[in-house]
Order: structure tokens, then sequence, then C-alpha cells
């Protein structure tokens, strides 16, 4: 396929704890207005995502709480990685646009750094540009982040994050996360 006068192709890159559906809406209007698109699903997320019975109806927060994280294993590299074969694919067919959510930003900081000659743009939606720290959790520790609205999100905790491999959040409860005693 002739790439000469191609129209970019957009990559859509989804945050924690979300999907590539939540870019369906966009996807949509982007075909309508005659634009590639991929959304991605990176790994642990979408169809590989882990939706444990605990957490189901009625909820079991103490064995919720206990089992491990589908996304223990997965680290910002895999997120890049995913991403990076997303673009070799796509690039073919004319300009890439990488577009990201929250914390698919910091996938894109990695893509852009990896195959630049591959990125025409990096769109952040609302998204973490991790420039002088290595990670959101970082930029967390400095007294500017002391104002955010993540803070009270704290009570929603699930289980030690370091046991489960990552941070869970119970976000259908009015009284918090934790677990009864």
């Amino acid at each position: 396929m002739s790439t000469h006068r191609a129209g970019p192709t957009f990559v859509l890159v989804h945050g924690s704890g979300s999907s590539s559906f939540m870019w369906a809406p966009i996807q949509r209007e982007l075909a309508l207005l005659g634009h590639r698109n991929f959304a991605v699903d990176l790994p642990g997320h979408g169809f590989d995502a882990q939706y444990p019975g605990a957490y189901q109806a009625p909820q079991d927060l103490g064995a919720w709480a206990a089992e491990p994280s589908t996304l223990a294993g997965v680290i910002l590299q895999d997120n890049v990685d995913a991403v990076v074969a997303v673009v070799r694919r796509v690039a073919p067919y004319g300009p890439v646009v990488l577009v990201g959510a929250s914390l698919g930003g910091t996938a894109l900081t990695g893509v852009g750094n990896t195959v630049p000659e591959l990125v025409d743009r990096l769109v952040y939606i609302s998204a973490w540009s991790c420039v002088r720290r290595a990670s959101p959790v970082e930029y967390m520790q400095e007294p500017e982040f002391a104002s955010s609205l993540l803070g009270p999100l704290a009570a929603l905790n699930v289980g030690d994050p370091a046991a489960l491999g990552a941070g869970r959040a119970n976000y259908r409860t009015a009284r918090g996360g934790a677990a009864p005693a």
C-alpha cells in the first residue's frame, strides 16, 4: 500500500483499570471522519483482565484482598512493548498518532523513546508524562501532589499491594474497601 499522502492512523492507549473499550465512542467518530484507528489492550487488561469471583456479587473482600493480581508480573516495559508492536504494524500505512489516557501516557513516552522514527505525534489526554521521575508513584511523593484528589481514594484500597502485585480498590462500596476484620 502506498503511504503517499496517507492520513494518520490513531493508536489509542487506555490507562490503568480500563481497556480498549473506553475508546469506542472516539473510534466511531474517527471512522466517520475517515481516519484509521486501533485501540490497544495493554497486558492484563481488556479480554485478558482478571475479574475474580470474590469481587462479584456477593463480594468476599477477604478473599479478594488475598488473591494475587494477574497484573503482578506486568511492568511498564511490557506495556511499551505491546504498543510498539502495534505501531510497527500500522506504520507502513501512514503517519502514526499515539493517543494515551491516564497511565497510558507512561507507555506513550516509552514508545516515543523506543521507536521515535515510527511515531509522528504523541497526544496525552489527562495522562502521565513522566519526565523528571521514573514513574507516577515517584511524582505522588512530591509536595505538589499533597492536594491531589487521589489521596482520599486510599480508603477504597483492598489488600496489600506488595503481596497482590498491584494496587486494588473496591469502587463498589460507600464504606471503603478494607476487608472486614
